[in-house]
């Protein structure tokens, strides 16, 4: 007489199934989880582009944008547990922003520049520099984590490849960076 162990070959299999849809949504609420706290890493770097922004000194404000941008993708590259090399970090950004053409590498440097002539030139400097570096720093940001969320690294990330998306969070960034200063 055979036992019947149709039952228990289907319970295992769906303790299977259900080990299996488990480990498929823990893969999902890490992914989740983990974008959220790039994002979240993005949001507190673009506040420190801001303050950055506000550096007084025309060229010191670049160069400190630059060291928070710097900063933002050693946090992602940590997060995503990719290997960072600031120099490489530096081509690929530099790469990124002459995507954005002349006239946006122009209005960046310029607005530093404008920071020189006196009570005018301080104003719209302060107003305008904070902005765009948050902006740049946000979508730097955006485009980096889906970078790293569909498992690239710095050694594979092609600007070329993302500058429309780039630019399109620029433009996108430039209207989202006033809310983000009131949640903070």
């Amino acid at each position: 007489m055979e036992a019947d162990t149709s039952g228990i070959k289907d319970n295992q299999a769906g303790t299977q199934t259900k080990k299996n849809q488990d480990q498929d949504e823990g893969k999902s609420e890490l992914r989740t989880s983990r974008r959220e706290r790039g994002l979240e890493i993005v949001r507190r770097n673009v506040l420190w582009a801001l303050g950055a922004g506000v550096v007084p000194i025309p060229g010191l404000d670049v160069l400190a944008v630059m060291a928070v941008e710097l900063k933002m993708l050693r946090q992602l590259s940590q997060l995503y547990e990719v290997k960072f090399s600031e120099d490489l970090a530096k081509k690929l950004t530099g790469s990124l922003l002459t995507g954005l053409g002349s006239v946006g590498i122009g209005s960046a440097v310029g607005s530093s520049f404008i920071k020189m002539i006196p009570v005018l030139g301080t104003t719209l400097g302060l107003v305008t520099v904070p902005a765009l570096a948050a902006a740049l720093t946000h979508a730097m940001g955006k485009v980096f984590i889906l970078h790293f969320e569909t498992g690239g690294t710095l050694l594979n990330f092609e600007p070329e490849a993302v500058r429309t998306y780039f630019k399109q969070e620029f433009e996108q960034s430039k209207g989202e960076v006033p809310h983000l200063r009131r949640e903070s």
